[in-house]
């Protein structure tokens, strides 16, 4: 076979499997999240925070912003939180998804501080509203490592999603 022959096979089969991948691909969707929530390490107090994800038909990927705020007259810690996180979810509209990320923490309570990483692992659901807007009910346990005064923490928030 000559090269112009070969090259006259070949570039029927490029062209198709180049038209098959590229219409068989789903759109990656984006969304932004606000929360407000609590945990109850060592006892209830509040966390906010936010979160930003990418996320094509059931794997998604997120960074998340989450401080928990400080009480020193009650002693309980303050904990701020910075993870990627990889989530794996339902195709749906009403998302159930599971996660599992790492990042760092600062934890502080006065002058006592620590800075190091942790990991976290969760779950939840992405509820859709109207258009766009959802609303995202979230659980999570953070596994902190170096010298914390709480080495595990639990998260619980609600928060409005935003999807694009």
């Amino acid at each position: 076979m000559t090269p112009a022959a070969r090259t006259r096979t070949l570039a029927p089969v490029i062209a198709l499997t180049f038209l098959f991948l590229t219409g068989a691909a789903s759109p990656a969707r984006a969304d932004i999240t606000a929360f407000i929530g609590l945990s109850p390490t060592p006892e209830n107090h509040g966390v906010r925070g936010f979160a930003a994800g990418v996320s094509l038909l059931v794997l998604g990927f997120e960074f998340e912003y989450a401080n928990l705020s400080e009480d020193e007259l009650e002693q309980l810690t303050g904990l701020k939180t910075y993870s990627g996180n990889v989530l794996v979810q339902t195709p749906t509209s009403t998302q159930l998804y599971a996660t599992i990320g790492a990042g760092g923490y600062q934890e502080n309570l006065g002058e006592t501080q620590e800075t190091h990483v942790g990991i976290n692992i969760g779950g939840g659901v992405k509820i859709p509203l109207l258009g766009p807007l959802r609303v995202r009910v979230d659980y999570r346990i953070f596994q902190l490592r170096g010298a914390p005064i709480h080495s595990t923490y639990q998260r619980f928030y609600v928060g409005g999603n935003v999807a694009f």
